[in-house]
């Protein structure tokens, strides 16, 4: 096929890390995960417009120009006739990136059963969790549940420790889980930043361990917070190794 000087979108291996979030942002069906990257299954699928550039949280995305097929309508809605299937066919919508724990999700919180077995030493079996996913890692900047939002986060030890989560700290908050000891505290900088930045959260509360190595993840919100130069509220919650709340106190950033 004949090659033209045109916009398309250009994918970086080195960034790209198969979440598949770019995947629904292209209507047109030309991007998917092959071999555990975002792939351009064909240019002439591609229509340069760049709709799956902001769902990508590691930029690994942008538009560039260059000769390339032509952009082909109708060999489009051929193409997506033989990968969509109806939805009768279809027990339950999957991610093209067969990857589950990085689809988006927002739901209401478990509805309180009088007869429900309690949990030990909470008063209550439901959960409190209304999005998915948590981890800090998997949560894209422009997740719609983050606008706006009173921000949790959670240090992932206190989620072993401390009985009362769902009933004390969840509630009404965005849950974002991490552990500031192995996990990547420039990427989790980064992340909060761009967070920040979009998202706009209303308030912070960070619930971390008294362990020594816990405070880092105070330290990363607080980078973050000068780096966006947003203003928003921080509650900080420091969990004993038993389980107790051992202080509540407003940070500064």
């Amino acid at each position: 096929m004949k090659k033209v000087m045109r916009k398309i979108i250009e994918i970086d291996d080195e960034l790209c890390d198969g979440c598949g979030q770019c995947i629904p942002g292209c209507a047109e069906g030309a991007i998917q995960i092959i071999d555990g990257k975002a792939r351009l299954v064909s240019e002439k699928f591609c229509d340069g417009l760049g709709a799956c550039l902001g769902d990508c949280p590691t930029g690994a995305l942008r538009v560039v120009e260059r000769e390339a097929e032509e952009f082909d309508e109708e060999a489009v809605e051929e193409y997506l006739k033989t990968v969509e299937k109806p939805a009768e066919e279809t027990a339950e919508p999957t991610m093209a990136c067969g990857c589950p724990s990085s689809q988006i999700r927002s739901f209401e919180p478990a509805a309180a059963c009088p007869s429900a077995a309690p949990s030990v030493g909470t008063g209550a079996g439901e959960s409190a969790l209304t999005h998915w996913p948590i981890q800090i890692g998997l949560i894209p900047p422009t997740a719609p549940f983050l606008k706006g939002a009173d921000l949790l986060v959670l240090a992932d030890c206190v989620a072993g420790s401390y009985p009362g989560l769902h009933r004390d700290l969840i509630p009404g908050r965005v849950v974002m889980m991490g552990c500031p000891k192995f996990d990547d505290i420039e990427g989790y900088v980064a992340r909060f930043t761009e967070i920040f930045k979009t998202a706009k959260p209303r308030s912070i509360t960070i619930a971390m361990m008294e362990v020594p190595c816990c405070s880092a993840l105070s330290s990363v919100v607080k980078e973050a917070l000068r780096a966006s130069g947003a203003a928003i509220p921080v509650e900080e919650m420091i969990i004993g190794i038993r389980g107790e709340m051992l202080e509540k106190m407003k940070a500064s950033a």
